[in-house]
């Protein structure tokens, strides 16, 4: 059995809203008819890639430095910084100068996260991150295309006067776009596939799921106020589409063939990718 180039995680979580902002489908300012609290108010969107790649960037390099391996750090390669005590410190502390290890080594044996994500000297990424899209109608979600099921909304946050004379008057207001009860999956399609792709992947997604309550592996902003705190699977490769349907169906179980492709991938797949993934790492430890 071979895999798919296209892979799916899923995700759900009670309240996500990211510091890129949730692209909606309607104008919100369009005759003043935008209200947040109207049940009629069907407002789908589109969370981008950004947020979620960042995420899963973080998890993935946790991965690799758990194995004792520096990764190349995510910011510019000049290390041009504000801060640059903060970039000192983070050398210090599991990474190595971006792209260090393509003028050290052969193209094949690079750092696996610069392999995966690109983005130096013109270098692509080995797989694409599709935004999400999202819909408050669970019907109309294909989850074959990585959209998910979700419910828009703009949220107010008033700062207000502690002067008791002031009666709590507001002194500043801020807006926030988030989309609550989210679930669905997010589709991510390797252009190239490495066996230290997929047991990167898999590894990272259930480190972040086991972390999740963790400031540091949450996912967006307003972590404060308790979002960002995501259940995520990788949903079984091995799975056809139709049985990826079937994932997300609340009134249907799995069947026995998706549960002897679950025993299949935990047993055989899974654990061969994890071992391609230590045995690229070794060179490095």
């Amino acid at each position: 059995m071979k895999l798919d180039h296209d892979v799916y995680v899923r995700i759900q979580t009670d309240l996500l809203v990211v510091g890129d902002y949730i692209m909606t489908d309607r104008h919100h300012a369009s005759n003043g008819n935008y209200d947040a609290d109207d049940p009629q108010n069907q407002v789908g969107g589109i969370i981008p890639a950004f947020p979620l790649s960042g995420w899963l960037r973080h998890g993935m390099e946790q991965v690799v430095q758990r194995y004792g391996v520096t990764v190349c750090h995510p910011g510019e390669s000049n290390a041009d910084f504000r801060k640059q005590a903060v970039y000192e410190r983070d050398l210090d502390d599991g990474y190595h100068e971006k792209g260090a290890c393509a003028e050290e080594m052969d193209v094949d044996d690079i750092c696996v996260i610069l392999d995966l994500f690109g983005g130096f000297e013109n270098r692509p990424g080995k797989f694409m991150r599709r935004p999400i899209q999202f819909s408050p109608v669970r019907s109309s979600v294909d989850y074959t295309r990585g959209q998910a099921e979700g419910h828009y909304r703009r949220l107010n946050r008033n700062v207000v006067s502690r002067n008791r004379d002031d009666n709590r008057e507001p002194l500043r207001n801020t807006e926030l776009d988030a989309v609550a009860n989210l679930d669905g999956c997010w589709h991510l399609s390797f252009r190239e596939l490495k066996p230290e792709f997929v047991g990167l992947l898999a590894e990272a997604i259930e480190y972040l799921d086991d972390h999740q309550t963790d400031f540091m592996h949450q996912l967006g902003g307003a972590r404060n106020f308790g979002a960002g705190i995501v259940d995520c699977d990788l949903v079984n490769p091995l799975y056809e589409e139709h049985e990826l349907k079937r994932v997300f169906d609340r009134g249907k179980d799995t069947t026995t063939a998706m549960d002897e492709k679950d025993a299949t991938w935990a047993d055989e797949y899974r654990p061969t990718y994890v071992e391609a993934l230590q045995q690229r790492l070794e060179g490095w430890s």
